[in-house]
């Protein structure tokens, strides 16, 4: 069976963590679009270049540019079984133009699946998360400490940072410009037949088995 996933949710809703374990579970590619410019800028490209220069300067990635990226992921042997799709579309126009590229491939999204959180909870997720300075491991003040006060699980570091926009101004303000921009999307979907909503919310492996049920898994 092949799986053409999109997995959609709010910044700290957890579906970069849901993304990973569907792409170990299915064997198929997750694709961040956060990865991919990344990749793209290190690569040196031109591409790569303009991209840079419009994250420097604080600007948006063009819509038509994002979309070359991942019509050239797709059309990789890598994504022939599938793939997830973590943090793309994020605007209408994203969403139409990825369903016209899939639908000159043959081929169609099978779900999309909203990952669902309290705004309380997504605040408390993301001000208490922090990271390993030496292996970049993740944890949280209040889900997710690691087994020894102070000392990483994974490679025994006791330095830990915390960046500084994880602040509660910071991601209310994201939370509402997710909204207003995403909330369009979910229509698009939803008549599509394809929409399927997830509570977020209790442990990773909890809502992990909410997603595997999701995609008939």
């Amino acid at each position: 069976m092949s799986y053409n996933l999109i997995l959609m949710g709010a910044p700290g809703s957890g579906k970069g963590t849901q993304a990973k374990m569907l792409q170990d579970l299915l064997g198929v590619p997750q694709l961040s679009t956060g990865d991919m410019f990344r990749q793209e800028v290190a690569s040196g490209s031109a591409l790569g270049q303009q991209i840079k220069g419009l994250i420097d300067a604080g600007s948006f990635v063009p819509d038509e540019m994002t979309i070359s990226l991942i019509a050239g992921k797709l059309k990789s042997p890598e994504c022939a079984n599938g793939f997830i799709l973590d943090g793309f579309p994020r605007t209408l126009s994203q969403a139409e133009a990825l369903d016209s590229l899939l639908s000159g491939m043959g081929r169609q999204i099978t779900k999309v699946i909203q990952i669902v959180v309290p705004d309380e909870y997504v605040v408390e997720r993301i001000i208490g998360r922090y990271t390993c300075a030496t292996c970049g491991t993740g944890y949280n003040d209040t889900f997710k400490k690691p087994v020894q006060e102070g000392v990483c699980d994974k490679c025994h570091g006791t330095s830990f940072v915390r960046r500084s926009d994880d602040n509660r101004e910071t991601v209310v303000a994201r939370l509402e410009k997710y909204r207003a921009m995403t909330a369009p999307i979910l229509p698009f979907y939803q008549q599509k037949g394809v929409l399927v909503c997830v509570d977020g919310t209790g442990t990773i492996d909890a809502v992990s088995e909410r997603v595997k049920k999701a995609i008939g898994y």
